[in-house]
């Protein structure tokens, strides 16, 4: 198929920064007076949207306290660049390189359950935010994943029917919010922190390099 668009992940697909953001979350909980530990986190950050960690977070741990999730993410952020020292070294380069073949094909468009400050920000540093035409972030679409409301909303302001997009995904999450929007789903199988179930995958891939894309999308 000739897609008319592509829709990217962000973390864990464009950027590997889903165990930095887990140690931040168990670090922020610790200074809040909580008690968590990594594994136990883990599950709830990969593929979700801030919105919906957030609120998970402060169901389980009261302590929190009454803040509101843009507050938790600027206290979270300090946490979190104490292991994003050097975020180039997380670039995940085989996708960035196909998002910016792709790029020449069809508009690109990268849905996130990160807040879009920081989508923004983490184009800008691979390099591709010249070849993104569109960015949602948390709190910019209906529902966080698995629900295919981001995807949906993202192939309507694109102006695309959802069956002529292509989405690359690293979660579990993920990979059914693109299926449920009845879209093409790439399921990038590169995480080795927990075991992914995909289900309703086109194609599986370690890195995005694997794909024949003139062969697949031109």
């Amino acid at each position: 198929m000739r897609p008319a668009a592509f829709l990217f992940d962000l973390d864990g697909t464009l950027v590997d920064t889903e165990a930095a953001w887990t140690k931040a979350i168990v670090d922020f909980v610790v200074s809040r007076g909580g008690r968590t530990t990594f594994e136990e986190i883990l599950p709830s950050v990969i593929g979700r949207n801030w919105l919906d960690i957030d609120r998970a977070l402060h169901e389980r741990f009261p302590v929190l306290g009454d803040t509101t999730p843009m507050e938790d993410a600027r206290e979270l952020r300090e946490f979190y660049r104490a292991y994003a020292a050097d975020p180039k070294s997380m670039r995940v380069e085989g996708t960035i390189a196909f998002l910016r073949k792709a790029s020449s094909v069809a508009p690109c468009a990268i849905v996130s359950g990160s807040p879009h400050d920081d989508v923004v920000a983490a184009a800008k540093m691979c390099g591709i935010d010249d070849c993104v035409s569109l960015v949602l972030g948390a709190g910019e679409y209906e529902a966080g994943k698995p629900s295919p409301s981001g995807f949906l909303r993202a192939a309507s302001l694109l102006g695309v029917a959802p069956s002529m997009c292509v989405v690359i995904e690293d979660s579990e999450v993920g990979v059914a919010a693109g299926a449920a929007a009845g879209m093409k789903v790439v399921a990038l199988d590169r995480s080795t922190l927990v075991k992914q179930n995909f289900s309703g995958e086109t194609w599986r891939v370690r890195d995005m390099s694997e794909l024949d894309f003139e062969k697949e999308f031109s």
